[in-house]
């Protein structure tokens, strides 16, 4: 199966599986809420197992037991092709899919104070994130030094952090702007019904 044939949550499911141990679907769920939902969105329940067994199917992972107790480790073929996915297939470009983006861009069906307590809720919620994955960075030092397990890991939760910090940056300069509206009257931009 060529690497462009497997959806991205396949290879990301698989790179969870590259530390060594052995997972069930469930712990691995686990293990993809801790990590992947801070950069990508973590995959349903549901999802994950259709995608284990798609990947067992096709050799990419060795399943072992039954039912709930079934465990997947990464095959030999499962490693090349996720090697293959990385060194051969562009990283591409980030999907810009931001909800206080989305609803500031027709911020004019609304007013400046409803907005800024939007954008006040989502620093809130920024914090929150923050919190979560500085915990999780924590817990990798001691093993993410150059040549360490958690090396990698530790880079995306040290990126991740920046990007929380950026976004509360952005959020505060875009507050303080809608508290300067405030003060000013709008204009509605027509609708197209007029005449």
């Amino acid at each position: 199966m060529p690497a462009q044939d497997l959806p991205i949550t396949s290879y990301a499911l698989m790179g969870l599986l590259t530390f060594g141990d052995e997972l069930t679907g469930y712990e691995l769920k686990q293990r993809a809420d801790n990590t992947l939902r801070f950069y990508w969105q973590s995959p349903a329940m549901s999802q994950v197992y259709s995608e284990l067994a798609r990947l067992a199917d096709e050799g990419l992972l060795h399943r072992r037991g039954q039912g709930r107790g079934t465990t997947y480790t990464l095959t030999a073929r499962g490693r090349r092709e996720l090697e293959s996915w990385m060194d051969d297939t562009a990283a591409g470009f980030p999907i810009f899919k931001h909800p206080q983006a989305l609803r500031l861009m027709i911020g004019h069906l609304s007013d400046p104070g409803r907005l800024t307590k939007m954008l006040e809720s989502y620093l809130e919620d920024v914090a929150r994130a923050r919190a979560d994955l500085l915990e999780v960075r924590e817990s990798l030092r001691g093993a993410d030094a150059a040549g360490q397990p958690f090396r990698y890991p530790s880079l995306v939760a040290d990126w991740g952090l920046a990007h929380f910090e950026s976004e509360k940056a952005i959020a505060e300069q875009v507050i303080d702007r809608l508290r300067e509206d405030e003060t000013v009257e709008t204009v509605t931009p027509p609708t197209g019904d007029e005449g």
